[in-house]
C-alpha cells in the first residue's frame, strides 16, 4: 500500500493524491502539516525540507510534489498518462513546469496569500490589482494552448492535467478578476465531470483563511 502524508486541503498534497486516484493505485493519506502538525522528528528525517507532501511506497521515500507525479507516472501510468517517446513527453512536461514556475507563482504567492491567508483590514489591494493583471496574461497564454484539445494530451488524462489542473481550483474560486478565457473555463468544467478530480482537488480551504 501507498502511504501519502500531507494534508487534504494542501494544494502540493493534492498533486499526488488526484494522480494516484486517476491511475487506480490505492494509497492511504495520513493527515500532517498545517493544523496537523507532525512535521518534526520521523517525518523530517524522510523529508528534511518539513514539508508536505511525502510519498512511500515500498523502500521507496520522495517528497515534491511534481517530482512524485513523475514518477508515479512513469512507474504505474499507461502511455496516454505518461508518454514513453520524451519527444511527445516534453511538450506536456514545458506546460507542467510552466504551471509551477509561472501560473501558480502568481497565483499562491500573491493572489491566495492576499485572499485567503491575510486579513481583510490587512489587504494590499494594489498588489491585488497588480497579481490579477499578471494573472490574467498567463491565463490567456494557457486558454491559447487548449483552443483545439479537450485534455492536455488528448482525450485521455495526462500527468500535465494532474499539474495544469490541480491550482485552477483555486484559481477559479478565489474573489478576483479573471481574464475571458473560454478554453480554460471549458477545460476546468470537463475536470469537475471527474470523480477524483471532485474528492481529491476541489477540497474547501475555509479552514486556511485568516479573518
Amino acid at each position: 500500500m501507498i502511504t501519502l502524508l500531507g494534508r487534504a486541503n494542501s494544494g502540493n498534497v493534492q498533486y499526488v493524491s488526484w494522480a494516484l486516484a486517476e491511475l487506480g493505485q490505492p494509497f492511504e493519506r495520513i493527515d500532517v502539516g498545517g493544523a496537523f502538525g507532525g512535521t518534526d522528528g520521523d517525518y523530517a528525517r524522510m523529508n528534511p525540507n518539513r514539508l508536505v507532501p511525502t510519498l512511500k511506497d515500498g523502500d521507496l521515500t520522495l517528497w515534491e510534489s511534481a517530482a512524485i507525479v513523475r514518477y508515479l507516472g512513469a512507474r504505474y501510468g499507461s502511455e496516454a498518462f505518461w508518454p514513453a517517446d520524451p519527444a511527445r513527453r516534453a511538450p506536456l512536461d514545458q506546460w507542467a513546469e510552466w504551471i509551477k514556475t509561472s501560473f501558480a507563482q502568481v497565483l499562491l504567492p500573491e493572489l491566495f496569500l492576499q485572499l485567503v491567508r491575510t486579513r481583510e483590514a490587512d489587504r494590499n489591494q494594489a498588489a491585488i490589482d497588480s497579481a490579477s493583471g499578471r494573472m490574467k496574461n498567463l491565463a490567456s497564454m494557457l486558454d491559447a494552448r487548449l483552443a483545439d484539445t479537450n485534455l492536455f494530451g488528448g482525450d485521455d488524462i495526462s500527468f500535465a492535467d494532474i499539474m495544469i489542473g490541480t491550482p485552477l481550483y483555486r484559481y477559479f474560486t478565489l474573489d478576483f478578476e479573471r481574464a475571458d478565457t473560454p478554453n480554460l473555463t471549458a477545460y476546468y468544467e470537463r475536470l469537475q465531470q471527474r470523480p477524483a478530480y471532485r474528492e481529491h482537488v476541489m477540497v474547501s480551504y475555509e479552514s486556511l483563511r485568516v479573518r
